[in-house]
């Protein structure tokens, strides 16, 4: 019988553990994890953040039998799973699933993510259809969607559950993984590297899944694995630094110069308008501080070999990398008349564009 190792990787940060371990952990422990042709052979890695004595006596009481990383620092979500990935990575596993402590998993979702994974070996990484928790009959996401000006959003986001097609969604292509919950090919990872850990938060998971499909590989969703979320839209004022300054990253080290090149216009009016945004909801700093992590001279080598390193990655042209890209953000924490407007002109610059990107 076929034998799958895989390391499945959780995050805790302060008290995460006290709030949501309980739950995330029992229901790990309902895993199914054989099937009449393969089986799983699963070890959780608790990744501790900023560590210390009370944490770490925490995480030993609440998960007996996990293998815990105690990291000293809290250098944030990409490192702390690069920890764990690159020591799955040393020991041989097959697989890693990245799933957030605030999670919920069903007794198949594993299963169903190895049974995606192995029907389509170019499949680099596979979301898990993520649900609302409570509200189990909500969507989450049905994979992250790139704008083609960065942005990162949920696909499918609060839509009923009971009015999706499971078989039409299950394998379907997505722009990203959520970072919610991800199976990766370790092999695929070997390859394209691991989260750039420059990210520290937000869009790490994007710019991955980017790196995956540069490479050849693909990134899919596995419909029939449930995942609830206990999800917060963060509005913390700090979060827009790091969402601004990472999506102009991951656009600046993984598209096509020459594609760079005709999104100029469209990215210089949407900073134009960003900084009118920011003025008047008093955040201009965080718009400052994005920009200035480009603009200052210490960061250009570090920029530039980032960007190198991606570039190297290419085995598919960008006209084939864009085709789960989307011209509008259908999110409804940030739907306003502004995005209206703003989605209807960018969706039509965006569908001419498409037909100019031929490389």
């Amino acid at each position: 019988m076929m034998n799958y190792k895989i390391a499945i990787i959780i995050i805790n940060y302060k008290d995460y553990a006290n709030k949501y371990l309980a739950d995330c952990w029992e229901s790990l422990s309902r895993l199914n994890l054989i099937t009449p042709d393969w089986q799983i052979e699963a070890t959780t890695f608790i990744v501790d953040n900023q560590s210390d004595e009370a944490s770490y006596t925490t995480l030993q009481t609440m998960a007996p039998t996990a293998y815990i990383i105690r990291n000293t620092n809290n250098d944030g979500f990409a490192k702390g799973n690069n920890d764990a990935l690159a020591l799955a990575m040393s020991w041989g596993y097959d697989f890693g699933w990245v799933l957030n402590m605030d999670t919920i998993v069903e007794p198949d979702s594993l299963i169903e993510l190895v049974k995606l994974m192995i029907s389509h070996p170019k499949i680099g990484g596979a979301q898990s259809l993520l649900k609302w928790w409570p509200d189990k009959d909500l969507v989450n996401s049905l994979g992250n969607v790139t704008h083609f000006l960065g942005y990162g959003y949920c696909n499918g986001y609060k839509k009923r559950v009971a009015e999706l097609n499971l078989d039409e969604l299950n394998g379907q292509p997505i722009s990203y993984p959520s970072g919610a919950s991800v199976l990766f090919r370790l092999s695929a990872l070997r390859q394209v590297g691991l989260f750039d850990e420059t990210f520290w938060m937000y869009n790490e998971d994007q710019d991955l899944g980017w790196r995956l499909w540069l490479a050849g590989w693909e990134c899919r969703l596995a419909a029939y694995s449930m995942v609830y979320h206990k999800y917060e839209f963060s509005r913390s004022v700090s979060k827009y630094y790091w969402l601004d300054r990472n999506r102009l990253l991951s656009a600046w080290k993984n598209y096509h110069f020459l594609t760079l090149l005709v999104l100029l216009p469209a990215l210089l009016l949407s900073e134009i308008v960003l900084v009118v945004v920011y003025c008047c909801s008093g955040r201009l700093i965080y718009k400052l501080k994005a920009w200035w992590h480009f603009c200052n001279p210490l960061h250009w080598p570090s920029l530039f070999k980032a960007r190198i390193r991606s570039q190297r990655l290419r085995q598919v042209r960008d006209h084939l990398v864009i085709k789960t890209f989307s011209g509008r953000i259908l999110f409804q924490e940030v739907d306003s008349p502004l995005v209206r407007v703003g989605n209807w002109g960018l969706n039509l610059y965006w569908q001419i564009i498409k037909l100019i990107i031929i490389w």
